[in-house]
């Protein structure tokens, strides 16, 4: 939610909860308006998902993009099943290579780092996504 934010205002806000919401933004890319709907879904590990409203969302969206902390190796270790997912999902209805992106978040905490750089970009690599390092706080 907070890299949401700081895409949407420029504005770093530090906490969340577990809330899900739909964001609308205009923004110009090579002189083109593009409209973004931005789906923020909050990654809750206590809530078991539900497949069909999970699959809802994948059916949504165009491409995606996956944001773990660089301080919670959890939220990284889950990402392998989330993009196999996604892509079965996507990729299974047609040949288009679904655009998925992996962000590791916070690397302005460097010092709390539990989950290094060459571990998100060889996942990265593995899965056929990008990959960004990135800190919402700064």
């Amino acid at each position: 939610a907070a890299l949401t934010v700081r895409f949407l205002t420029r504005r770093f806000i530090g906490e969340y909860g577990d809330m899900e919401f739909i964001y609308s933004h205009n923004l110009t890319v090579d002189g083109r308006e593009i409209l973004f709907h931005i789906w923020d879904v909050p990654n809750s590990q206590e809530q078991a998902e539900d497949g069909s409203l999970e699959e809802k969302r994948i059916q949504w969206a165009d491409s995606f993009v996956l944001v773990y902390s660089i301080c919670d190796r959890a939220s990284f270790n889950i990402l392998p099943l989330k993009i196999q997912f996604i892509k079965a999902t996507k990729e299974g209805q047609s040949q288009e290579k679904v655009p998925i992106v992996i962000v590791g978040n916070k690397r302005d905490l460097h010092h709390q780092r539990v989950v290094s750089s060459e571990e998100g970009q060889l996942l990265a690599l593995s899965l056929d996504c990008g990959f960004y390092e990135v800190s919402a706080a700064e």
